[in-house]
């Protein structure tokens, strides 16, 4: 199995154990005298199966992402680690961005006018260029992770 098929069937068992958890839930607490349509208990091992089976799959992909590299020999954990950052630096640049402008208020007879203190422009040409250096690792990551075996 590739990393790019591990980090889809990581995926789908997250979504499956959210799936459990809410049936969990649905079933915890029934109205006296009802009876659950799942049993809690059996679904809860279930989950737990579920868990340990995520654990395994995340220490395979974790363990492959820092033995493993791009072809600029940085490891695939080093570039993961790298787009959390400029994933976290975009999103900055575009809060910062849409904060910038604000409607006026009134107050009472008065206009209240609101001034940007950032410039716009600049963070906009900034902001581009971040999702561009985005677009560009995460192909670079999802191209490695499929020609990469998990073990």
């Amino acid at each position: 199995m590739k990393i790019a098929e591990a980090l889809v069937l990581r995926s789908d068992t997250q979504k499956k154990l959210a799936s459990l958890r809410q049936r969990i839930g649905n079933n915890a607490v029934i109205q006296e005298g009802s009876q659950p349509h799942e049993d809690p208990s059996n679904l809860m091992k279930e989950a737990f199966g579920v868990l340990k089976e995520l654990r395994k799959l995340i220490g395979k992909i974790n363990a492959a992402n820092a033995e493993n590299k791009l072809p600029d020999g940085r490891t695939l954990t080093e570039a993961i680690a790298q787009r959390d950052e400029l994933t976290q630096q975009h999103a900055l640049l575009q809060h910062a961005i849409s904060s910038s402008s604000k409607e006026p208020d009134r107050y009472s007879m008065t206009e209240i006018k609101w001034v940007a203190c950032v410039d716009v422009k600049k963070l906009q040409k900034q902001s581009d260029d971040l999702a561009k250096k985005l677009r560009d690792l995460n192909l670079m990551i999802q191209e490695t992770n499929w020609k990469i075996d998990l073990e």
